[in-house]
Protein backbone atom coordinates (compact mmCIF):
# COMPACT_ATOMS: atom_id res chain seq x y z
CA UNK A 1 0.00 0.00 0.00
CA UNK A 2 1.25 3.47 -0.78
CA UNK A 3 1.15 6.37 1.72
CA UNK A 4 -2.22 7.68 0.49
CA UNK A 5 -3.84 4.25 0.77
CA UNK A 6 -2.42 3.76 4.28
CA UNK A 7 -3.83 7.12 5.42
CA UNK A 8 -7.18 6.36 3.82
CA UNK A 9 -7.32 2.96 5.51
CA UNK A 10 -6.34 4.51 8.85
CA UNK A 11 -9.05 7.12 8.60
CA UNK A 12 -11.62 4.43 7.88
CA UNK A 13 -10.51 2.41 10.88
CA UNK A 14 -10.68 5.47 13.13
CA UNK A 15 -14.19 6.27 11.94
CA UNK A 16 -15.25 2.71 12.68
CA UNK A 17 -13.77 2.85 16.18
CA UNK A 18 -15.41 6.15 17.07
CA UNK A 19 -18.81 5.57 15.47
CA UNK A 20 -20.35 4.32 18.70
CA UNK A 21 -18.87 6.97 20.97
CA UNK A 22 -20.76 10.11 22.02
CA UNK A 23 -19.95 13.31 20.25
CA UNK A 24 -17.83 15.81 22.18
CA UNK A 25 -17.07 19.50 22.11
CA UNK A 26 -19.10 21.90 19.98
CA UNK A 27 -20.92 19.14 18.08
CA UNK A 28 -22.16 17.53 21.29
CA UNK A 29 -23.07 20.93 22.72
CA UNK A 30 -25.12 21.76 19.65
CA UNK A 31 -27.12 18.54 20.16
CA UNK A 32 -27.77 19.04 23.88
CA UNK A 33 -30.10 17.82 25.24
CA UNK A 34 -30.66 14.53 23.43
CA UNK A 35 -33.12 13.20 26.04
CA UNK A 36 -35.07 14.29 29.09
CA UNK A 37 -32.98 16.15 31.66
CA UNK A 38 -33.06 15.04 35.29
CA UNK A 39 -33.09 17.98 37.71
CA UNK A 40 -32.22 17.17 41.32
CA UNK A 41 -33.38 19.65 43.97
CA UNK A 42 -32.09 18.79 47.48
CA UNK A 43 -34.99 20.64 49.10
CA UNK A 44 -38.61 19.89 49.89
CA UNK A 45 -41.35 20.88 47.39
CA UNK A 46 -42.61 24.42 47.84
CA UNK A 47 -39.27 25.90 48.88
CA UNK A 48 -37.71 28.76 46.91
CA UNK A 49 -35.03 26.42 45.58
CA UNK A 50 -37.85 24.27 44.23
CA UNK A 51 -40.19 26.94 42.81
CA UNK A 52 -37.54 29.01 41.01
CA UNK A 53 -36.16 26.20 38.79
CA UNK A 54 -39.67 24.92 38.02
CA UNK A 55 -40.53 28.37 36.65
CA UNK A 56 -37.35 28.78 34.58
CA UNK A 57 -36.77 25.23 33.34
CA UNK A 58 -40.30 24.95 31.99
CA UNK A 59 -39.33 27.69 29.54
CA UNK A 60 -35.93 26.07 28.82
CA UNK A 61 -37.74 22.84 27.98
CA UNK A 62 -39.87 24.67 25.43
CA UNK A 63 -36.75 26.22 23.91
CA UNK A 64 -34.79 22.97 23.48
CA UNK A 65 -37.68 20.57 22.89
CA UNK A 66 -37.00 18.26 25.84
CA UNK A 67 -38.59 17.81 29.24
CA UNK A 68 -36.87 18.72 32.51
CA UNK A 69 -37.95 16.31 35.24
CA UNK A 70 -37.55 17.75 38.74
CA UNK A 71 -36.81 15.33 41.57
CA UNK A 72 -36.93 16.60 45.16
CA UNK A 73 -34.24 14.87 47.21
CA UNK A 74 -34.13 16.57 50.64
CA UNK A 75 -32.12 15.06 53.45
CA UNK A 76 -28.73 15.24 55.10
CA UNK A 77 -28.80 19.02 55.10
CA UNK A 78 -29.01 18.97 51.25
CA UNK A 79 -26.11 16.49 50.92
CA UNK A 80 -28.26 13.56 49.71
CA UNK A 81 -29.33 15.24 46.48
CA UNK A 82 -25.94 16.86 45.95
CA UNK A 83 -24.14 13.52 46.15
CA UNK A 84 -26.53 11.97 43.63
CA UNK A 85 -25.54 14.58 41.07
CA UNK A 86 -21.84 14.39 41.90
CA UNK A 87 -21.94 10.65 41.15
CA UNK A 88 -24.03 10.97 37.97
CA UNK A 89 -22.82 10.77 34.37
CA UNK A 90 -21.28 14.14 33.37
CA UNK A 91 -23.19 14.33 30.09
CA UNK A 92 -25.36 17.38 30.74
CA UNK A 93 -28.50 15.35 31.43
CA UNK A 94 -28.38 15.59 35.23
CA UNK A 95 -28.48 19.05 36.80
CA UNK A 96 -28.23 20.06 40.45
CA UNK A 97 -30.28 23.05 41.54
CA UNK A 98 -28.87 24.41 44.76
CA UNK A 99 -28.74 27.56 46.83
CA UNK A 100 -25.49 28.89 48.23
CA UNK A 101 -25.93 26.11 50.78
CA UNK A 102 -23.70 24.24 48.34
CA UNK A 103 -20.83 26.20 49.95
CA UNK A 104 -22.20 26.72 53.47
CA UNK A 105 -23.10 23.10 54.25
CA UNK A 106 -19.53 21.75 53.82
CA UNK A 107 -18.34 24.54 56.12
CA UNK A 108 -20.64 23.52 58.96
CA UNK A 109 -21.16 19.77 58.57
CA UNK A 110 -18.44 17.24 59.29
CA UNK A 111 -17.52 14.63 56.67
CA UNK A 112 -19.46 16.11 53.73
CA UNK A 113 -18.37 13.96 50.80
CA UNK A 114 -18.31 16.67 48.15
CA UNK A 115 -16.32 19.80 47.47
CA UNK A 116 -18.38 22.62 45.90
CA UNK A 117 -15.40 23.80 43.83
CA UNK A 118 -13.69 20.51 42.86
CA UNK A 119 -16.78 18.36 42.24
CA UNK A 120 -19.19 20.71 40.44
CA UNK A 121 -19.17 23.11 37.52
CA UNK A 122 -21.33 26.18 38.01
CA UNK A 123 -23.66 27.08 35.13
CA UNK A 124 -25.37 30.30 36.24
CA UNK A 125 -27.40 31.65 39.14
CA UNK A 126 -31.14 31.41 38.48
CA UNK A 127 -31.87 34.41 40.66
CA UNK A 128 -31.28 36.20 43.94
CA UNK A 129 -33.94 35.40 46.55
CA UNK A 130 -34.01 37.86 49.46
CA UNK A 131 -34.41 36.31 52.91
CA UNK A 132 -37.11 37.86 55.08
CA UNK A 133 -37.24 37.63 58.87
CA UNK A 134 -40.76 36.66 59.88
CA UNK A 135 -42.59 36.17 63.18
CA UNK A 136 -46.10 35.00 64.00
CA UNK A 137 -48.89 37.58 64.52
CA UNK A 138 -49.42 36.25 68.04
CA UNK A 139 -45.98 37.53 69.05
CA UNK A 140 -47.26 41.09 68.82
CA UNK A 141 -44.05 42.45 67.27
CA UNK A 142 -44.00 45.00 64.45
CA UNK A 143 -40.34 46.05 64.33
CA UNK A 144 -36.93 44.39 64.39
CA UNK A 145 -35.97 46.41 67.46
CA UNK A 146 -38.85 44.87 69.41
CA UNK A 147 -37.63 41.40 68.47
CA UNK A 148 -34.02 42.11 69.43
CA UNK A 149 -35.06 43.70 72.73
CA UNK A 150 -37.20 40.67 73.57
CA UNK A 151 -34.36 38.26 72.67
CA UNK A 152 -31.90 40.16 74.86
CA UNK A 153 -34.37 40.23 77.75
CA UNK A 154 -34.67 36.43 77.63
CA UNK A 155 -31.07 35.22 77.05
CA UNK A 156 -31.03 31.82 75.38
CA UNK A 157 -34.80 31.32 75.59
CA UNK A 158 -35.94 32.62 72.22
CA UNK A 159 -35.84 30.07 69.40
CA UNK A 160 -35.37 30.34 65.66
CA UNK A 161 -35.96 28.01 62.75
CA UNK A 162 -33.57 27.04 59.96
CA UNK A 163 -34.15 24.93 56.85
CA UNK A 164 -31.28 22.54 57.53
CA UNK A 165 -27.98 22.90 59.39
CA UNK A 166 -25.48 25.06 57.54
CA UNK A 167 -27.92 26.35 54.93
CA UNK A 168 -27.97 30.07 54.02
CA UNK A 169 -31.08 30.76 56.16
CA UNK A 170 -29.25 29.17 59.09
CA UNK A 171 -26.02 31.16 58.61
CA UNK A 172 -28.04 34.31 57.89
CA UNK A 173 -29.69 33.94 61.29
CA UNK A 174 -26.35 33.26 62.98
CA UNK A 175 -24.81 36.35 61.37
CA UNK A 176 -27.83 38.44 62.39
CA UNK A 177 -27.84 37.01 65.93
CA UNK A 178 -24.13 37.67 66.45
CA UNK A 179 -24.44 41.22 65.08
CA UNK A 180 -27.50 41.95 67.23
CA UNK A 181 -25.87 40.42 70.30
CA UNK A 182 -28.32 37.82 71.65
CA UNK A 183 -28.40 34.08 72.31
CA UNK A 184 -31.06 31.68 71.05
CA UNK A 185 -31.99 28.07 70.37
CA UNK A 186 -31.81 26.62 66.85
CA UNK A 187 -34.67 24.40 65.65
CA UNK A 188 -33.82 22.76 62.28
CA UNK A 189 -36.42 21.78 59.66
CA UNK A 190 -36.28 19.99 56.30
CA UNK A 191 -37.49 23.03 54.38
CA UNK A 192 -39.15 26.44 54.43
CA UNK A 193 -42.79 25.22 54.35
CA UNK A 194 -42.39 23.32 57.63
CA UNK A 195 -40.56 26.21 59.34
CA UNK A 196 -43.16 28.75 58.19
CA UNK A 197 -45.97 26.57 59.52
CA UNK A 198 -44.34 26.57 62.95
CA UNK A 199 -43.88 30.35 62.84
CA UNK A 200 -47.57 30.81 62.03
CA UNK A 201 -48.57 28.72 65.05
CA UNK A 202 -46.18 30.62 67.29
CA UNK A 203 -44.16 27.55 68.26
CA UNK A 204 -41.12 29.07 66.54
CA UNK A 205 -40.31 32.66 67.48
CA UNK A 206 -38.64 33.71 64.22
CA UNK A 207 -37.30 32.45 60.92
CA UNK A 208 -35.28 33.89 58.04
CA UNK A 209 -37.31 32.57 55.11
CA UNK A 210 -36.61 32.78 51.39
CA UNK A 211 -39.06 35.43 50.22
CA UNK A 212 -40.74 33.15 47.65
CA UNK A 213 -42.74 30.85 50.00
CA UNK A 214 -43.19 33.62 52.58
CA UNK A 215 -44.80 36.24 50.31
CA UNK A 216 -48.33 34.75 50.21
CA UNK A 217 -48.32 34.37 54.00
CA UNK A 218 -47.09 37.93 54.50
CA UNK A 219 -49.77 39.30 52.17
CA UNK A 220 -52.48 37.31 53.99
CA UNK A 221 -51.27 38.48 57.41
CA UNK A 222 -50.37 34.96 58.55
CA UNK A 223 -46.79 36.00 59.33
CA UNK A 224 -45.27 39.44 59.95
CA UNK A 225 -42.20 40.59 58.00
CA UNK A 226 -39.74 42.55 60.14
CA UNK A 227 -36.70 42.89 57.85
CA UNK A 228 -34.86 41.45 54.85
CA UNK A 229 -31.26 40.25 54.98
CA UNK A 230 -30.16 41.57 51.58
CA UNK A 231 -27.96 44.65 51.16
CA UNK A 232 -30.90 46.53 49.62
CA UNK A 233 -34.67 46.31 50.07
CA UNK A 234 -36.53 43.57 48.22
CA UNK A 235 -38.56 44.88 45.29
CA UNK A 236 -41.45 42.60 46.35
CA UNK A 237 -41.46 44.12 49.87
CA UNK A 238 -40.44 47.76 49.37
CA UNK A 239 -41.81 48.86 52.76
CA UNK A 240 -39.79 46.29 54.73
CA UNK A 241 -36.35 47.58 55.83
CA UNK A 242 -33.09 45.69 55.60
CA UNK A 243 -31.62 44.41 58.86
CA UNK A 244 -28.91 47.08 58.55
CA UNK A 245 -31.48 49.85 58.05
CA UNK A 246 -33.38 48.52 61.07
CA UNK A 247 -30.36 49.06 63.30
CA UNK A 248 -28.22 45.89 63.11
CA UNK A 249 -24.90 46.65 61.33
CA UNK A 250 -22.92 43.90 59.55
CA UNK A 251 -25.96 41.61 59.35
CA UNK A 252 -26.63 41.48 55.58
CA UNK A 253 -26.47 38.13 53.75
CA UNK A 254 -27.44 37.19 50.17
CA UNK A 255 -29.30 34.02 49.16
CA UNK A 256 -29.13 32.83 45.56
CA UNK A 257 -30.35 29.79 43.66
CA UNK A 258 -28.11 28.34 40.96
CA UNK A 259 -27.57 25.46 38.53
CA UNK A 260 -24.66 23.00 38.63
CA UNK A 261 -23.42 19.87 36.86
CA UNK A 262 -20.73 17.28 37.66
CA UNK A 263 -17.23 18.71 37.21
CA UNK A 264 -16.23 16.65 34.16
CA UNK A 265 -19.16 17.90 32.07
CA UNK A 266 -17.95 19.36 28.75
CA UNK A 267 -17.33 23.09 28.88
CA UNK A 268 -19.17 23.48 25.59
CA UNK A 269 -22.24 21.79 27.04
CA UNK A 270 -22.06 24.00 30.14
CA UNK A 271 -21.91 27.08 27.90
CA UNK A 272 -24.95 25.89 25.92
CA UNK A 273 -26.87 25.26 29.14
CA UNK A 274 -26.00 28.72 30.44
CA UNK A 275 -27.14 30.36 27.21
CA UNK A 276 -30.49 28.56 27.24
CA UNK A 277 -31.13 29.30 30.93
CA UNK A 278 -30.22 32.98 30.47
CA UNK A 279 -32.54 33.16 27.47
CA UNK A 280 -35.36 31.65 29.54
CA UNK A 281 -34.82 34.10 32.41
CA UNK A 282 -35.00 37.01 29.96
CA UNK A 283 -38.25 35.71 28.50
CA UNK A 284 -40.97 38.29 29.42
CA UNK A 285 -43.45 35.66 30.63
CA UNK A 286 -40.82 33.97 32.80
CA UNK A 287 -39.59 37.31 34.10
CA UNK A 288 -43.14 38.20 35.17
CA UNK A 289 -43.54 34.91 37.05
CA UNK A 290 -40.19 35.36 38.83
CA UNK A 291 -41.08 38.90 39.85
CA UNK A 292 -44.30 37.64 41.45
CA UNK A 293 -42.19 35.13 43.39
CA UNK A 294 -39.98 37.94 44.64
CA UNK A 295 -36.95 36.66 42.70
CA UNK A 296 -34.47 39.24 41.44
CA UNK A 297 -32.43 38.68 38.29
CA UNK A 298 -28.87 37.41 38.70
CA UNK A 299 -27.31 35.96 35.53
CA UNK A 300 -23.59 35.12 35.34
CA UNK A 301 -21.21 33.41 32.93
CA UNK A 302 -19.98 29.98 34.12
CA UNK A 303 -16.41 31.15 34.84
CA UNK A 304 -17.62 34.12 36.90
CA UNK A 305 -20.09 31.94 38.81
CA UNK A 306 -17.36 29.37 39.50
CA UNK A 307 -15.22 32.16 40.94
CA UNK A 308 -18.07 33.41 43.14
CA UNK A 309 -18.70 29.90 44.48
CA UNK A 310 -15.02 29.57 45.42
CA UNK A 311 -15.04 32.96 47.15
CA UNK A 312 -18.23 32.25 49.09
CA UNK A 313 -16.89 28.86 50.21
CA UNK A 314 -14.00 30.69 51.87
CA UNK A 315 -16.35 33.26 53.45
CA UNK A 316 -18.58 30.47 54.81
CA UNK A 317 -15.65 28.80 56.52
CA UNK A 318 -14.64 32.09 58.17
CA UNK A 319 -18.22 32.85 59.29
CA UNK A 320 -18.59 29.38 60.81
CA UNK A 321 -15.39 29.91 62.78
CA UNK A 322 -16.48 33.38 63.94
CA UNK A 323 -19.83 32.01 65.13
CA UNK A 324 -18.01 29.19 66.93
CA UNK A 325 -20.19 26.62 65.17
CA UNK A 326 -18.74 23.15 65.61
CA UNK A 327 -19.08 20.82 62.55
CA UNK A 328 -21.79 18.27 63.26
Amino acid sequence: MNRREILKAGAGSLAALTAGLPATGPVYAANWPTKAVRVVVPYAPGSATDLVPRTILEQVGQQVGQSFVIENRPGGGTTVGSMQVKQSEPDGHTILIHSNAIVTVPAIQANVAYDPVKDFSAITPLGNVPLVLVVGPSKGMKTLKELVDKAKARPGEINYGAAGIGTPPHLTMERFRLSAGFEGQLVPFKGAPEALTEVMTGRIDMYFSPITPALPLIRDGKVVALAVSSAKRASALPDVPTTVEAGVPDSDFDFWVGAFVPKKTSGDVVAKMQAEIAKAIKNPATREKLTKLGVEEMIMEPAAFDARVAKEADIARKLTKAANIQPQ
